[in-house]
């Protein structure tokens, strides 16, 4: 096995407390003597999410000597309240100790720069690796494996039992739903996410009509994984995004079948094919599905992206933007949307809730394609809640949109516990309701709004009013604390160490890439777009004082086996946002850890 560099594992603190450890506080010498993977998350971040599914295996299969500690850093001001992370730990199924750090005490301390991020700790309490995005599962069970033989001949390592306590569970008919929608019988259709059902309720929206699904993870007849988004489609089918098995499928009402639209079940990665047969093509966590154009519309949040099914001819192709997470407006193959989670369509728009940029955003036709635009929002980093003129109005992480029937929206207003209304015949955005809990969806019942109160386990009716309701206004900025940079020429290198027995796939050209932008996009005179470099030169612009760098970076890895014609292969990629101030004396080197520890 390959030297680690010796560097001590910081304290863990956090402000919050600790989760799942029956009121325990840990501290790193309470785990000397076992494998500790730290994952720095946030419960809005899809990457995140897809981290806590790929730990999933690893997490069984080495239990005894592996314990795995989320350490809960937020970005949104409602991330950082205690009860909202009690809730995403159960909401996501979360079997192992989490700390709560709303201050970022222990992120800083790690020197994270990226959600999500893995930093792996041997039995003797040194820092040994460091990954930042998803596709590592490989790479830790390949370390962990290194790691579990060396601290046993050491007599280092320490089996046993691992300090997770499940908490005690609660009774109620939903927990944690969705996305809902109205049946044409008047019942209601929900997805019970957490417990991966679709949960048919009574026109009150609260009796139990019938419930489809076995309540387990699977992906067969009568299996669901964190469902989400429903629509009706024309053949009086409802589509479900079933979003963590990554993929499309159709519940009927009429007999209760389950089959699949389109989805492998496999997560879809940089390089795989974006259009084709439905079912042989993989999709990555389709969060909302709306009906327009003739098309079922999937808001593909896992890569940011809008894509398409079309049932008469049974294919599924991208729609709308690039993969790049950032709110970019535009023809819809150029436009760049962060985490799509919400949809809904009239019938010369689809409305989209855009929640990693807290906004609201629409499709419309443009000639003989699509166009991208933005109603309400501005960018990854501001967020709040403030009514008025659209241009200066702010949301916070909102995951759904419903079209009313006066040609405005509703939008909820998921980390507001809100519902907001955005009118495009006036350009004013209002607030029709407050004191929910993390609304994530609403569908229209007569003159009634019914909203989806995830967070309250429940469907709530009510009466669209007539005036809005008043607030007053707060905005926020994502808190991380910016990096002194010099002035002028910055080098950036990202950092990829394959895993051991692995290599860089260079056999169809090179297995690496770098995409670099800016926010403003003045703040780099040199060196932004994309390269097969994973180090690049850039130039800071002079009287550019302070910005953010987005950089977004992918390395392909194979088995390195010359006797294995086919050998396995992974991907590894990972997006940054660095907020960056310019002053003498600052910086003049910006690393970034891929996977692997910086020299």
């Amino acid at each position: 096995m390959a030297p680690h560099a010796r560097v001590r594992a910081p304290e863990l603190i956090g402000k919050g407390g600790w989760l799942n450890t029956g009121g325990t506080a840990l501290t790193l010498a309470d785990l000397r003597g076992r494998i500790v993977i730290l994952d720095f998350w946030t419960f809005c971040c899809v990457n995140c999410l897809h981290v806590l599914d790929e730990l999933r295996e690893l997490e069984e299969k080495h239990r005894d000597t592996v314990v795995i500690i989320g350490v809960h850093s937020p970005k949104f001001v409602h991330e950082a309240e205690h009860q909202a992370v009690v809730d995403a730990v159960e909401r996501y199924e979360v079997h192992h100790p989490v700390l709560d750090d709303p201050e970022l005490a222990t992120w800083k301390q790690y020197a994270v720069r990226a959600w999500p991020t893995l930093v792996v700790i041997d039995p003797e309490g040194y820092v040994v690796a460091q990954h930042a995005g998803e596709g590592h599962a490989h790479a830790l069970e390949q370390l962990v494996g290194e790691l579990e033989a060396e601290h046993a001949a050491k007599g280092t390592l320490r089996r046993g039992d691992g300090p997770y306590v499940a908490p005690e569970p609660v009774a109620t008919d939903l927990r944690f739903p969705g996305k809902a929608v109205l049946l044409p019988g008047g019942t209601f259709l929900v997805s019970d996410s957490t417990r991966h059902q679709l949960v048919e309720l009574a026109a009150d929206g609260e009796s139990v009509v019938r419930r489809v699904g076995s309540g387990e993870r699977g992906f067969g007849p009568d299996g669901f994984s964190e469902p989400q988004g429903l629509a009706l489609l024309p053949d009086g089918t409802v589509a479900v995004a079933d979003t963590v098995n990554h993929a499309l499928r159709a519940y009927d009402p009429a007999t209760g079948a389950v089959t699949t639209l389109a989805g492998t079940g496999r997560q879809w990665m940089q390089g795989r094919p974006t259009s084709g047969p439905a079912t042989e093509v993989d999709l990555s966590s389709p969060w909302d599905v709306a009906w327009f154009a003739d098309r079922l519309w999937i808001a593909m949040a896992g890569v940011h992206q809008l894509w398409t099914y079309d049932p008469a001819t049974g294919t599924v192709e991208v729609a709308a933007g690039t993969t790049n997470e950032g709110l970019v407006d535009g023809p819809a193959p150029e436009a760049w949307f962060a985490q799509p989670s919400g949809l809904a369509a009239t019938e010369d728009r689809l409305w989209v809730a855009d929640s990693e940029t807290s906004a609201l955003r629409y499709v419309e036709r443009d000639g003989e394609g699509f166009a991208v635009r933005t109603a309400v929002g501005t960018g990854l980093f501001d967020f709040g809640h403030r009514d008025g003129e659209a241009a200066q109005a702010l949301l916070q992480h909102p995951l759904g949109v419903t079209a009313l029937p006066d040609g405005s929206v509703a939008v909820s207003d998921t980390y507001n516990h809100a519902l907001r209304r955005y009118d495009p015949a006036t350009g004013e955005v209002t607030t029709l309701a407050t004191d929910l809990r993390e609304p994530s969806d609403a569908v229209l019942a007569g003159e009634d709004i019914v909203v989806v109160e995830s967070a309250r386990h429940r469907l709530t009716r009510l009466r669209l009013p007539e005036e809005a309701v008043r607030v007053e206004s707060v905005a926020h900025r994502t808190q991380r604390a910016a990096t002194d940079v010099a002035p002028g020429r910055l080098r950036l290198d990202v950092v990829f160490q394959a895993p051991t027995g692995q290599k860089l796939d260079t056999r169809y050209g090179p297995s690496t890439r770098l995409l670099v932008s800016s926010t403003p996009p003045e703040l780099l005179a040199e060196g932004s777009g994309t390269g097969t470099d994973l180090g690049r030169d850039l130039v800071l612009a002079d009287g550019v004082t302070e910005g953010v760098l987005h950089v977004s970076a992918m390395a392909a890895s194979c088995d390195d086996d010359p006797e294995n014609e086919y050998p396995a292969c992974h991907m590894h990629q990972q997006d940054w946002g660095v907020p960056v101030r310019v002053v003498p004396g600052g910086a003049e080197r910006l690393p970034l850890v891929l996977a692997g520890l910086d020299a």
